[in-house]
């Protein structure tokens, strides 16, 4: 059986993101994204909705505008959580993130990939891993998370970090890249 480029977006192929159907499904997100970042301040009520009908929630949630995403659908939130001013989550794969997570401003979270080899990179061929925060993690303002990253439970992420490796359980991590500085 043949998949079609969201299968192969899903499962970390290479897959074709001009595909008409990705296209229409990010144009759905960003219309949302746009309506979301477009409300006043106190329009609360109308914000959680907006946000429920993009992505997968558990729990209580709040997230400051501006917020971006590609799919929405793809992220599955914790209870508890808090992203602040300027987050960036592109969500080509799953990103799974804990209860009582919260993101400092201008957190961007990237699952999107593309072909190191520039002959295979101009064929417009994409590709994704997926990304996990646990629970009880923060992470600090202008941090970058990298494709296939898994951040375990009870961490903190220091300002301007670049994580692109895996980050155990009770730890303090920091840095460009982003290394394991305390346990905790």
């Amino acid at each position: 059986m043949i998949k079609s480029e969201k299968e192969k977006m899903l499962s970390g192929d290479h897959y074709n993101a001009g595909d008409e159907d990705l296209v229409r499904e990010r144009n759905y997100a960003r219309n949302l994204t746009f309506e979301f970042n477009h409300t006043r301040p106190n329009e609360k009520e109308k914000r959680q909705q907006i946000l429920k009908q993009l992505f997968n929630s558990k729990g209580s949630f709040h997230i400051e505008a501006p917020f971006n995403c590609d799919y929405g659908y793809n992220i599955e939130i914790g209870e508890n959580f808090y992203a602040n001013y300027g987050c960036i989550i592109l969500d080509v794969n799953k990103v799974k993130i804990g209860d009582n997570v919260l993101l400092a401003p201008n957190v961007q979270i990237y699952t999107a990939a593309h072909p190191i080899d520039p002959t295979e990179r101009l064929t417009g061929k994409e590709y994704a891993k997926p990304i996990v925060i646990g629970n009880n993690v923060w992470v600090g303002g202008g941090t970058i998370i990298c494709p296939g990253v898994k951040i375990g439970d009870n961490v903190t992420i220091g300002a301007g970090s670049v994580v692109t490796k895996d980050i155990p359980d009770h730890v303090i991590a920091v840095g460009n890249p982003c290394r394991v500085i305390k346990s905790i």
